[in-house]
């Protein structure tokens, strides 16, 4: 399998969201009758997006507000909101900054020593609020935050670095064990980044209950370009749930995949319907700049790009597939098709209609 790249080197093609298309179904549902929600551990959430734990996304006020529409947002353990009483003042220094400055002042930022009492307090404000209570780390520090996250009353915890293996080599210091950490939690665990078959079959017997599927597609991500990595969203996908399937039929447990990044506007289905159960998670919510929580979700859109309504979007493409659930959504027949988005498009593109700003 591949093409010949050079004297004894071989390359597989891999396809992204750009390259891929969904075909229309001989059958179509109302839009309004699909359902698009999802399970995790038997916790059932109305919403099939996350918001990714980035400090510039996702706060405890906005966790609460995902809850409240049946979905749920990450927050980050490491980010400003456990090292700062007041992180909106330290945000806000950050977005007032020019391009020079920034990160200079993100590394100063950053250099605060995470508090324990604020990760209770972040936690402890999110279950106040109503929301499901979401947080992460990087591995590192995985086993001791973990620990205080469920200690304050967390809901899942997730563990997240570029590249998240089960066998990490290290003697400058020791790594995570993630069978011994799944054991050590009565919450669910999700883990990632991670793109290939091997290492979420190795994963997944870590008894890890849902894998973050990429790298480097993140819309503020730079490791396709500054390290070079990566694998194209479609194949990183269908590898990954290949892998689950394949878990599945030999335990008879279901691990969700959940595809992270890629994904800037309410046309990017693909994420949803390569092979089983693939959730999009949010780097397209961005409050503030596309427009409120609930518009970005729910609509009215006022503009044409597809980065408003982004549940009317997965509802009206369920629809035009035949699609009733997400599981029948992921049966969907996929074409190769990198002209989809230009082909004819001549007013569009005249006009510089749909396109996300």
């Amino acid at each position: 399998m591949g093409m010949w790249v050079g004297r004894g080197r071989k390359a597989r093609a891999a396809y992204g969201f750009d390259d891929i298309a969904l075909v229309p179904g001989a059958v179509t549902v109302n839009p309004n009758e699909v359902d698009i929600h999802w399970e995790l551990c038997g916790r059932r959430f109305d919403l099939p997006i996350i918001a990714a734990a980035m400090d510039g996304v996702v706060s405890p006020k906005l966790a609460i507000e995902m809850g409240r529409h049946g979905g749920l947002a990450v927050l980050n353990l490491e980010g400003v909101f456990a090292r700062y009483d007041n992180p909106d003042d330290v945000l806000q220094r950050i977005v007032s900054a020019s391009q020079e400055e920034a990160t200079k002042i993100i590394q100063s930022i950053y250099g605060e020593p995470i508090k324990e009492e604020l990760i209770h307090r972040r936690i402890g404000d999110i279950k106040k609020g109503g929301g499901p209570a979401v947080v992460s780390s990087i591995p590192q520090r995985a086993e001791r935050f973990a620990q205080i996250a469920q200690e304050a009353g967390a809901d899942i915890f997730v563990v997240q670095s570029t590249v998240t293996t089960a066998r990490h080599i290290a003697t400058e210091y020791t790594p995570v064990d993630l069978r011994k950490l799944k054991k050590q939690l009565a919450i669910p665990l999700i883990v990632g980044n991670v793109v290939t078959y091997e290492a979420c079959l190795e994963l997944m017997e870590c008894g890890v209950d849902a894998l973050l599927i990429g790298v480097g597609p993140g819309a503020a991500c730079t490791s396709r370009e500054v390290l070079g990595l990566g694998v194209p969203q479609v194949t990183a996908t269908a590898d990954s749930a290949a892998a689950r399937d394949f878990h599945y039929k030999q335990t008879g447990r279901y691990v969700p995949i959940i595809t992270d990044g890629g994904m800037t506007t309410g046309g990017y289905h693909w994420g949803m319907a390569t092979p089983h159960l693939n959730l999009p998670r949010g780097t397209r919510i961005r409050v503030g700049i596309a427009g409120p929580l609930e518009q970005i979700l729910f609509g009215p859109a006022f503009t044409e790009d597809g980065t408003l309504n982004l549940v009317g979007a997965i509802r009206t493409c369920m629809g035009s597939v035949g699609a009733q659930s997400i599981r029948e959504l992921q049966q969907t027949e996929l074409i190769i098709a990198p002209a989809i988005k230009t082909e004819g498009k001549v007013f569009q593109q005249a006009q510089k209609l749909g396109r996300p700003r």
